[in-house]
């Protein structure tokens, strides 16, 4: 397929370039232009605006947005929405607020075009990788872009099939699924940055717990000076709390046992808040997320070895880096 990608950061470059791999044709733009010249000098065709962008597609036409959540996200489909015809389609697949999708949706329906949220996650490794994506909108449109979600998918590869599937593999056996109507794909995404939040802070808690074991504060011969490295190693290892958040731990601890590289000033993306807002409105209990959320709001005041230890993992995924990300997430788009 021919498909246009808005965004060629971290994860936008990175899937292009997955995309083409697979023999799909890209056609990219970003505000920066060197971004946009080392793709085209791998095969890409570069566009120098949105106009020119849209020019370059043929009918129906499919625009991939990998854009940060809020105004850059909202100017951009505002502006894509006066520029594509009918039949086509928007993909978002940043970090959006699930009710911005609706909205928007809404505001294109006049002009017949698909919207279409695509939750993504994979990180800095999805090129390597595949990307786990949940996807929301309107069945045509998702349909016709299975290929492109098929391409960016990591793919049945070799984990075993769960006990009681059979036949066929489904789409979610490789990696990606219509979870619902509009919005229902960053719905589910948000959801999963949330439980994100939990299990991070209860490896940063347990191994916080670990490293001051031989305080001063403690009997003597209760006092163990133990080699973290070591410990997440063996948990990767056959042990039921192993994952890739431990690999990505045990990688920091490997190379620095004390995190010195990290102060421990942890950012949130923006997803935990709307997790914990969501189950305010389902008056659901999130003990864990909304805890984990506020360990967050503490870090930027009183760091310990626990924050070093989320820092480290939120690197090792995303490539984070600690002050180079706004303080507070930048807010949805004003809702109606």
């Amino acid at each position: 397929m021919q498909i246009a990608m808005v965004g060629l950061g971290r994860m936008g470059g990175a899937m292009t370039r997955r995309l083409m791999a697979a023999g799909h044709d890209c056609v990219v733009y970003a505000l920066d232009a060197k971004a946009r010249d080392i793709l085209a000098s791998e095969g890409a065709t570069a566009a120098v605006s949105l106009t020119d962008l849209v020019e370059k597609l043929q009918k129906p036409r499919a625009v991939w947005l990998m854009l940060p959540a809020g105004q850059a996200t909202e100017d951009t489909v505002q502006q894509l929405r006066d520029l594509l015809a009918p039949g086509d389609a928007i993909i978002d697949g940043g970090n959006s607020f699930y009710k911005d999708d609706i909205r928007r949706a809404k505001a294109l329906t006049d002009k017949g075009v698909a919207y279409v949220d695509c939750g993504t996650s994979g990180g800095i490794w999805g090129l390597d990788r595949g990307y786990s994506m949940m996807i929301g909108g309107p069945p045509e449109a998702v349909a016709r872009l299975d290929p492109i979600f098929a391409a960016l998918a990591p793919g049945f590869g070799h984990i075993p099939r769960t006990p009681g599937r059979d036949g066929q593999p489904s789409t979610a056996e490789r990696g990606y699924i219509h979870a619902g109507p509009t919005g229902a794909g960053h719905f589910v995404k948000m959801v999963h940055n949330g439980i994100e939040y939990g299990l991070m802070q209860a490896y940063a808690e347990g191994f916080n717990i670990l490293r001051n074991k031989n305080s001063e504060d403690l009997p003597e011969d209760e006092r163990y000076t133990l080699n973290l490295a070591e410990i997440a190693e063996v948990w990767r290892r056959g042990s039921v709390i192993a994952s890739w958040l431990l690999d990505l731990g045990a990688a920091a601890l490997v190379k620095d046992g004390q995190l010195s590289d990290y102060s421990g000033y942890v950012q949130d993306s923006g997803e935990g808040r709307w997790t914990v807002e969501a189950a305010i409105e389902e008056a659901v209990p999130v003990d864990v997320l909304s805890t984990a959320l506020y360990a967050r709001f503490r870090s930027r005041k009183d760091h310990t070895f626990a924050e070093r230890m989320l820092s480290a993992m939120r690197f090792g995924f995303g490539g984070h880096i600690e002050g180079a990300e706004a303080i507070d997430p930048m807010p949805p788009s004003p809702r109606p």
